[in-house]
């Protein structure tokens, strides 16, 4: 499988299968995210989550000790993800990439793509016949995909930044409104609306700040790396 640009997930063209494999064929368009093995064993990864394999955690894509036995090559060398030339993984955490899906598209879907698509699945923003408004935090690679899978699921897309330079780049991508998180009065005209807020900020800043935009019973989602307490 050759990947097309470098980086921590695969995308790419199925040049081989082993015997056992019924999932995908020769010739197949295919992607990997940031998982590439877990014990596929504990009841966690039996449902699915195999981001948190109670045996010991998962293997990355990238720079990862092999140790489940599900990954061909030389256990002893790291993984390497989409700076690999080639790829043999477990058919388990392979995505088929659908016909007509351009392959230089794929690689952002399979890291940023699911990282929003994920958390407005888990919180009802996918196919739940209601329409919400959802605050997204931070106008970067997350954040512009978020608004982007937000708004074409059918609701109200309101973008967050501290920045009021990216208000256009938000309009662009589908946002309905835009707030700047340092302007007491922008913040305030959101104030009390948002269903969900996925915030992809990954600076140091505090969450309080963005809690009086929820509704009573709503929620904030953190999904940026945060390396201190906040």
């Amino acid at each position: 499988m050759y990947p097309i640009v470098p980086g921590h997930e695969l995308c790419g063209t199925v040049t081989e299968v082993g015997p056992k494999v019924t999932k995908v064929k020769v010739g197949d368009n295919v992607g990997v995210g940031c998982i590439v093995d877990s014990c596929l064993e504990c009841g966690t990864c039996d449902a699915g989550h195999e981001q948190y394999c109670e045996k010991g955690g998962n293997t990355h894509t990238y720079n990862a000790t092999k140790t489940y036995g599900h990954i061909s090559g030389n256990q002893e060398v790291q993984t390497f993800g989409g700076y690999s030339g080639s790829n043999v993984v477990h058919e388990h955490f392979i995505i088929k990439v659908p016909d007509g899906l351009p392959l230089e598209k794929v690689g952002p879907i399979m890291c940023a793509g699911i990282t929003l698509f994920d958390p407005l699945v888990h919180w009802g923003a996918y196919n739940s016949g209601k329409t919400m408004s959802i605050g997204i935090v931070g106008i970067g690679g997350l954040g512009t995909m978020g608004i982007k899978l937000a708004k074409a699921m059918g609701h109200r897309v309101v973008a967050i930044s501290n920045s009021p330079n990216k208000a256009q780049l938000a309009a662009d991508k589908g946002a309905d409104a835009f707030v700047v998180a340092t302007d007491p009065e922008s913040m305030k005209a959101e104030e009390g609306k948002l269903d969900l807020i996925l915030n992809t900020a990954s600076a140091g800043h505090q969450l309080q700040l963005y809690i009086p935009l929820l509704r009573a019973n709503a929620t904030l989602v953190q999904l940026g790396l945060i390396t201190a307490p906040h």
